[in-house]
C-alpha cells in the first residue's frame, strides 16, 4: 500500500477514509514506512513521531466507527516545519539551542488540523530558526531535493516541500517571512500558499518577524491547499493580530468559471534576467490561462529597489529582538551565517525601523491600486532560476554564493514586505528534470481568487501528477 498511497492527494486520502475504503491507521502506517524509507535520501524529518500519529489515526477510525464524521482531513498524513508547538513534543526550530525544547502549549493551527481529522507525523527539517532560502542546516543535516538530491529543496520550509513532493505526506505547514513557503514549493515542485499576513493565526509558533511571518500549507494540489486553508484560517483570540474577517468556502469556490478574470504580467522586475527554461515555462503557463479564457495584460509595478533595501532592516530588527538573549548567552550555537543575519538587527536605529514599518502601508496601497488596480492577480515566476546545487550555495561555495542566494528570493521578498497573498504552482520541468513554478499574487484576502485560478490551471495541465523516483 505504501507505493499506492504516494499517488493519493490529501483529498483522495480523506475521502477514502471517510467512506471506509481504508482505515486511517493503514494510511498512517504506509506514511510512516514511506517516511523511514525516504529519510536517508531526503533528510526531510528532524523527528518522526510514529506512535503519536498512530494514536491519532486510531482516534479517527474510532470516530468513524461511532457514525461520526471524522472531518475533512480525515486520516490525511501531515507533518510540519519543526517550529510549531505541540504540548510535550519536540520543537527544535532546526537549531542547536532548542534541540531538547518541549513546549507546554499547542499551536492553534495544529489544534484546528487535529479537529479536522489530520494526522501529525512529526517535525520537518528547516533552515535554522527559519533563516535561509536553501535548505542547509549544520545542526540537523541538509535537506535534499527529491527530484535530484544534489540540489537544494528550498527553504526555510525545506522538509515540508521535500516530503510532500516525494509523496511521503499529503501536506505540510511551513512559514513564510520572505518566501519560505513559496521557494521550497517552487524548488520541490508542489503547491505553496502564503496567505494574507493576518489570515491565519500564528499563536504557538516560534516567530522570526512579527511583521512578516505567515503560516500556510504546502500540498501537491491546489484543492488540497484550499482544504487545509479552510481548516486553519480565521480569527484566533490567542493571536490578536489575526483577522476577524469571515472565512470563505475556499474549496467550494474552486470550480467557478475563471473566464471573466484578468491576469497582469509585470513589465519590469519580475521578468528581468530569467533563466531561459523558467522564461519558457512562464510563457507556456500564460498560454494555458489564455486557453481557459483568462485575459492577460501588461501592468506596471512600482519600483522594488527601495523595498528590497528596507525590508531587511525591519526583519533583522524584529529577529534580533526575539533572539537578543540567545545572541548574548549562546552566540556560538548559531550557524555563523544565521547569527550574522540576525545580529545586524541589534544595530538598527529605532527611528529607522519605525520609518520602514510606516512606509509599508504606503507601498502596499501603491502596489494594489497600481499593479492590481485593473486585474485580479499577477502572474510572475516563483524563482528566476531552477533549484541550484547544494554545493553552489553552501558555506564553502565561491564568491557567487551570496548573489545566488539573493537571486533565489528576489521574486518572493517584495510580496512578503507588502503582506499580500501569493500562491506558487508548479508549471513544468527543466531538461534536467528540476521543477519550475509561477506565483499568482493577489489583493489582500484574495486567496479564494488565487486558488480558483491555480485550480483551473492544474485541471488543464498534468505537471502535478508527476512524482520523483527515489532509490
Amino acid at each position: 500500500m505504501s507505493e499506492a498511497f504516494r499517488a493519493w492527494t490529501l483529498a483522495d486520502t480523506a475521502e477514502r477514509v471517510r467512506a471506509g475504503d481504508v482505515s486511517a491507521e493503514e494510511v498512517a502506517r504506509a506514511a510512516i514506512d514511506r517516511a523511514e524509507a525516504a529519510q536517508p535520501a531526503l533528510n526531510a524529518f528532524i523527528h518522526l513521531e510514529a506512535e503519536a500519529a498512530l494514536a491519532q489515526a486510531r482516534a479517527v477510525d474510532a470516530k468513524r466507527a461511532r457514525g461520526e464524521d471524522p472531518g475533512p482531513l480525515a486520516g490525511a498524513p501531515l507533518a510540519h516545519k519543526d517550529m510549531y508547538y505541540r504540548q510535550g513534543m519536540l520543537s527544535t526550530a532546526g537549531s542547536a539551542i532548542r534541540r531538547d525544547f518541549r513546549p507546554t502549549t499547542t499551536a492553534t493551527v495544529l489544534s484546528r488540523l487535529d479537529a479536522a481529522g489530520a494526522l501529525d507525523l512529526g517535525g520537518l527539517n528547516m533552515s535554522e530558526f527559519a533563516v535561509g532560502p536553501t535548505g542547509h542546516n549544520a545542526h540537523w543535516g541538509d535537506c535534499h531535493n527529491p527530484w535530484n538530491t544534489a540540489h537544494a529543496p528550498g527553504g526555510s520550509s525545506s522538509g515540508s516541500g521535500a516530503a510532500v513532493a516525494a509523496g511521503v505526506l499529503t501536506g505540510a505547514l511551513g512559514s513564510d517571512t520572505g518566501g519560505s513557503i513559496r521557494i521550497p514549493s517552487g524548488m520541490s515542485g508542489v503547491v505553496g500558499l502564503k496567505p494574507t499576513q493576518t489570515r491565519v493565526s500564528r499563536s504557538g509558533i516560534l516567530p522570526l518577524s512579527f511583521s512578516f511571518d505567515c503560516v500556510g500549507p504546502l500540498t501537491r494540489t491546489v484543492r488540497d491547499t484550499a482544504r487545509i486553508l479552510g481548516a486553519i484560517a480565521g480569527h484566533d483570540p490567542a493571536d490578536p493580530t489575526s483577522a476577524k474577517r469571515a472565512v470563505p468556502d475556499y474549496e467550494g469556490g474552486l470550480e467557478a468559471p475563471v473566464g471573466a478574470l484578468k491576469l497582469g504580467v509585470p513589465t519590469s522586475y519580475y521578468y528581468d534576467d530569467l533563466d531561459p527554461a523558467v522564461d519558457g515555462a512562464l510563457t507556456a503557463a500564460q498560454a494555458a490561462f489564455a486557453d481557459l479564457g483568462v485575459a492577460a495584460r501588461p501592468v506596471e509595478v512600482p519600483g522594488h529597489d527601495e523595498m528590497n533595501l528596507i525590508w531587511p532592516i525591519a526583519l533583522s530588527a524584529e529577529a534580533a529582538t526575539i533572539h537578543r538573549d540567545w545572541l548574548r548567552t549562546r552566540a556560538a550555537d548559531y550557524q555563523p551565517q544565521v547569527r550574522r543575519r540576525i545580529e545586524v538587527g541589534l544595530y538598527q536605529p529605532s527611528t529607522r525601523y519605525i520609518e520602514v514599518i510606516s512606509l509599508r502601508e504606503r507601498y502596499t496601497r501603491a502596489f494594489v491600486e497600481g499593479a492590481l488596480g485593473e486585474v485580479d492577480a499577477l502572474i510572475v515566476p516563483t524563482m528566476p532560476i531552477p533549484a541550484p546545487r547544494l554545493e553552489e550555495i553552501g558555506l564553502g561555495a565561491d564568491a557567487r554564493m551570496v548573489e545566488l542566494v539573493m537571486r533565489i528570493s528576489a521574486m518572493t521578498r517584495p510580496i512578503s514586505f507588502l503582506g499580500l497573498p501569493a500562491l506558487s504552482v508548479p508549471c513544468g520541468f527543466t531538461a534536467a528534470g528540476l521543477p519550475m513554478a509561477f506565483q499568482l499574487i493577489g489583493r489582500p484576502f484574495a486567496e479564494a481568487t488565487l486558488l480558483r485560478l491555480g485550480h483551473a490551471y492544474q485541471t488543464a495541465t498534468a505537471w502535478w501528477r508527476r512524482l520523483p523516483e527515489l532509490s
